[in-house]
């Protein structure tokens, strides 16, 4: 462990400054949440992209909210392998043991894990398409939705509609997760899928009667 540092300076300075300030005005609340635990209402998975705050779009306060984030919001089909699967065991413990009312899958403009995932299997990025690449096999997830757009000529436009994909392929694949569907089916779960537009401002919701996303 000789290679890790202390937290850089500037870090520090902000965090005292939020102990000092929000934390020493709600003190209170900060020590309910840690007694009583966690009860949120949604679990929202969405982009490890820096640029989508989450919890700021949505006024969120802590213990509001189950995060979770993974490059290009996916959540991978139901595979009981017995291998180590970050997204599907925040899923699980997100319905089964936090009882969660929403899961919403927020996806983004300009993401780049959705722009890296249409150039690998446009060819155009081999590296990604190497076994040993974490990001590629990772997007393979996205190809079912790559399929559905691929005949956009313009790369923007086709780029554009693969990020909606994003949102629509993991939401199959929530699906696929047996106490999922049952949560579901038992009324105790909803699934929703939004799509942020990052310069604008904009949230845009799927409506399954619209057959896309609409403004919010």
């Amino acid at each position: 462990m000789k290679r890790v540092r202390p937290l850089p300076s500037y870090l520090v300075q902000r965090y005292k400054g939020w102990k000092a300030t929000k934390y020493q005005d709600n003190q209170a609340w900060y020590r309910h949440l840690a007694q009583e635990g966690q009860h949120p209402r949604a679990m929202i998975i969405c982009c490890c992209d820096s640029r989508v705050h989450v919890t700021a779009i949505f006024g969120a306060d802590q213990g509001e909210f189950f995060l979770h984030r993974n490059i290009a919001n996916l959540v991978p089909p139901f595979t009981p392998d017995g291998q180590q699967h970050g997204t599907s065991a925040a899923v699980e413990y997100a319905v089964t043991a936090l009882k969660v009312a929403h899961v919403i899958v927020l996806g983004h403009s300009n993401c780049g894990g959705v722009r890296g995932c249409d150039a690998m299997c446009s060819g155009d990025a081999p590296e990604l398409n190497d076994k040993t690449s974490f990001v590629g096999r990772w997007m393979d997830i996205l190809r079912p939705g790559y399929e559905r757009v691929k005949k956009i000529k313009d790369t923007e436009e086709r780029v554009a509609a693969l990020e909606k994909q994003a949102v629509l392929v993991s939401l199959e694949n929530l699906v696929t997760f047996p106490f999922v569907a049952e949560a579901i089916e038992s009324g105790h779960l909803t699934l929703h899928g939004l799509w942020h537009d990052i310069g604008e401002g904009e949230i845009e919701h799927y409506v399954p009667e619209e057959g896309g996303f609409v403004t919010v």
